[in-house]
């Protein structure tokens, strides 16, 4: 049997962690607290000057964690991400150059679409996973649904982000279309500043029970 690509991965675990770390010495505590609550898995964002680093140090001690990395805005934090060892990418929005590199390094990749136009060129693209961002403010899963209409045929599936927590995950998760949600609840960046890593293991433990739980009333 072959093993799951990292998104097929990430869809199987049902919750990704958005995390914008500042320090890359949090880098393997942050892993390690994850992990320890069932979620071996983070999108380490772009918005800070640490995410290549973190990224570097995780591929070197944490190889098994399936760390990615978000807020992949420019070509440069592309190949940032391959060659530091991300093992996906995801992006808030859609740039067809900047997910022709991702594809041509051989990077699984996740474009971020808002409306239909923007889900249009995706799919011409060839991508069947992408991110829905922001989630919140762009409609919820109302709107979601609603875009996804005309395109569920071909087998599009999405990662809400932006505005999602562990009281909305259910109005997302019980989707067939929706393969995982981004959360930025489970480790915030005060949490890592001040060593909270039990508390995110905690909030990592409740968002696999809540995600599981959703899953299998749903099917």
């Amino acid at each position: 049997m072959m093993a799951a690509s990292p998104l097929e991965q990430i869809e199987a675990i049902g919750v990704v962690p958005v995390i914008a770390i500042e320090e890359a010495g949090h880098a393997v505590a942050l892993a390690d607290a994850l992990a320890e609550g069932g979620l071996p898995i983070a999108e380490i964002t772009f918005r800070t000057r640490a995410a290549a680093d973190v990224l570097a140090t995780l591929k070197e001690k944490r190889p098994d964690f399936l760390a990615g990395a978000g807020t992949v805005l420019d070509l440069d934090s592309v190949r940032a991400s391959k060659e530091n060892g991300a093992k996906f990418a995801l992006s808030p929005g859609f740039d067809p150059e900047i997910a022709a590199a991702a594809v041509a390094i051989g990077l699984p990749f996740a474009p971020g679409i808002m409306t239909p136009t923007d889900l249009t060129l995706a799919v011409r693209a060839g991508f069947r996973l992408c991110k829905f961002f922001p989630a919140g403010i762009a409609g919820g899963p109302k709107a979601l649904e609603a875009i996804v209409a005309p395109f569920n045929h071909l087998g599009v599936r999405f990662i809400p982000t932006g505005g999602v927590s562990l009281e909305t995950m259910g109005d997302w998760l019980k989707h067939r279309f929706v393969a995982a949600v981004g959360g930025t609840w489970i480790a915030r960046p005060e949490d890592l500043r001040e060593g909270r890593f039990a508390d995110i293991t905690a909030k990592a433990r409740a968002a696999v029970e809540r995600a599981r739980a959703i899953r299998e009333s749903a099917s």
